[in-house]
């Protein structure tokens, strides 16, 4: 009775969710479906003999799920998948980045209903006495474990095709059977080969320039939202692009969030679509044993010492396993900062531009520092708007609701002062060099863009160099081709 309970909570659950699961579904899905829950419930019974505290734990698990789905349809404009598990570590380690998106009152509210149902249910449902013998609960519960451990193997032997675009596929095969067909996508290995595992030396007598690549923060022109944005915002952003070799609007494979999309394209050189699954979060693959080469081993190859810097713990997306096997000599991260070099709850773009600074003049190679910063790192709504900040950025004051569009702009026109810093410090710098900057993806400001309109999700990229080299013309690019343009324009191929 409390499995057959279960399974009906279990659909009416489902419906809660955006995109809204069909009710018309090939058997496989309902199968996986029916045999998920089943097997669930079986498993959490067997371990607390309570049948009916088990169903209700296993509808409460399935109720988180949907609530962080429509969360995160709602920032990101893109469904829960099985490659967001680590959603739920990371929402531990990193309570800021994650738990104001689904709303602290509905943490605290899930939270108060899990201590209520553990309460309830050790309390108020007994253990019956034939709980371990077959001719009890045991053997109740052994059947409803075969049943469902049958329905997911009959389920899965039935192959059906997934999209991978998880709005179209939630409602073809329910979120359960979804979340199953990514899972088992996930155990393939990429076939795909990086273009940066070509290995070609440079003649001997090229001199290689510093290389310095910021991947700015969700760094995009704002200006396009409101025409009541000062121009001066973006003031050095404009002159960089006016003296660039090369820029353009940029596509990327985020939007919102999930920054090491953008930035596994651009040091990868390989599309998102060519990734299979892994298009979700490719660093967990390459944390796993997948090599690939990158920007950075290829110019390690050609004699350079490669230097990432990102301002935020280094095991956030396993970056201090990855980045190591991406080619990078150093991976500096929160811990070459302090908290006085904050602007707001991160680390500011200054004190990025500082170290970069000292990093750049004290070269005795050619250099290759990549960059992630993490001063306009949301959520934006957390911060205060200060004294003074409407008068600074804007010409005429923005309509009701738009604080994060104010927030997040004083943290744009610091980023378009770490420009400047980064500029001056290549432009007294002896040695050749040159400077791709790109923003990650837009900000999550869904309120603002209910007032203005949704931007695209492209942003914007400038490549500039300290010598006086040919401009080209502006152009449309994509994060994983970027790098490769780079190179190009700058002279090392």
């Amino acid at each position: 009775m409390a499995s057959l309970v279960l399974l009906v909570l279990s659909l009416g659950i489902e419906q809660l969710m955006v995109p809204k699961p069909g009710v018309c579904r090939p058997w496989s899905a309902w199968a996986l479906h029916v045999g998920l829950v089943m097997s669930a419930h079986a498993l959490l019974t067997l371990l607390l003999g309570r049948p009916w505290f088990a169903a209700a734990a296993v509808a409460a698990f399935l109720l988180l799920l949907v609530l962080v789905n429509n969360a995160k349809v709602h920032s990101l404009r893109e469904p829960f998948v099985f490659q967001d598990y680590e959603y739920f570590t990371d929402a531990i380690l990193h309570p800021r980045l994650y738990i104001p998106f689904l709303g602290w009152w509905k943490f605290f509210a899930a939270v108060a209903g899990f201590v209520l149902a553990v309460s309830v249910g050790l309390y108020g449902e007994s253990v019956p006495v034939l709980r371990l013998h077959l001719s009890g609960q045991l053997g109740g519960v052994l059947l409803l474990l075969v049943a469902g451990v049958l329905l997911l193997y009959v389920g899965q032997r039935q192959r059906y095709p997934v999209s991978l675009k998880p709005e179209l596929d939630i409602p073809a095969l329910g979120f359960l059977a979804s979340l199953w067909r990514y899972a088992e996508a996930e155990q393939c290995t990429p076939q795909v080969i990086s273009p940066f595992s070509t290995r070609v030396k440079s003649p001997a007598d090229t001199v290689l320039p510093h290389l310095l690549a910021v991947q700015s923060e969700s760094f995009f022109d704002a200006r396009q939202l409101f025409a009541g944005i000062r121009s001066d915002v973006l003031q050095q952003y404009d002159r960089l692009k006016e003296d660039a070799v090369l820029h353009g609007p940029l596509q990327v494979p985020a939007w919102g969030a999930n920054t090491v999309r953008s930035e596994f394209a651009f040091l990868s050189g390989i599309a998102a679509d060519q990734l299979g699954v892994h298009r979700f979060n490719p660093y967990r693959t390459v944390a796993g044993g997948w090599t690939v080469a990158s920007l950075a081993s290829h110019l390690k190859h050609l004699g350079y010492r490669t230097v990432c810097i990102h301002p935020y713990p280094a095991s956030f997306y396993r970056r201090d396993r990855v980045y190591p096997q991406l080619g990078f000599d150093e991976f500096l991260d929160i811990r070459h900062f302090d908290e006085s070099m904050r602007a707001g709850p991160y680390t500011g773009d200054a004190a990025v531009a500082n170290l970069v600074d000292r990093i750049v003049l004290e070269a005795t190679q050619p250099l290759f520092v990549f960059v992630i910063t993490m001063e306009n790192h949301g959520p934006l709504h957390l911060e205060q708007v200060a004294a003074g900040d409407v008068g600074d950025l804007y010409h005429t004051a923005p309509p009701e609701g738009c604080d994060d569009l104010t927030i997040y702009l004083r943290h744009l026109r610091n980023a378009d002062r770490m420009i400047l810093s980064l500029r001056q410090t290549l432009e007294k710098c002896s040695h050749p060099a040159s400077l791709c900057w790109y923003g990650d993806h837009v900000p999550i400001m869904p309120d603002v863009y209910k007032q203005f309109a949704t931007p695209s999700g492209e942003v914007e990229y400038i490549v500039w160099a300290n010598w006086k080299a040919t401009p080209l013309p502006a152009t449309m690019s994509s994060a994983d081709a970027l790098a490769l343009r780079w190179l190009q324009a700058v002279g090392v191929s």
